[in-house]
């Protein structure tokens, strides 16, 4: 994925609360909602496609 795109990610989910408690993030939300798009994008349907 380019930097203009990952960018375009966060400029429109990165505001989004993220619902996890904190000692069990291992990973950002945006990287995980970027990762999920690619995903779907890719024909994934669910999370074991992901």
């Amino acid at each position: 994925m380019t930097p203009k795109a990952l960018k375009a990610i966060e400029k429109h989910f990165g505001q989004l609360t993220d619902p996890r408690v904190d000692r069990t993030k291992e990973h950002k939300l945006v990287d995980i909602i970027a990762i999920a798009l690619c995903a779907v994008i890719c024909g994934a349907e669910n999370w074991v496609d992901i």
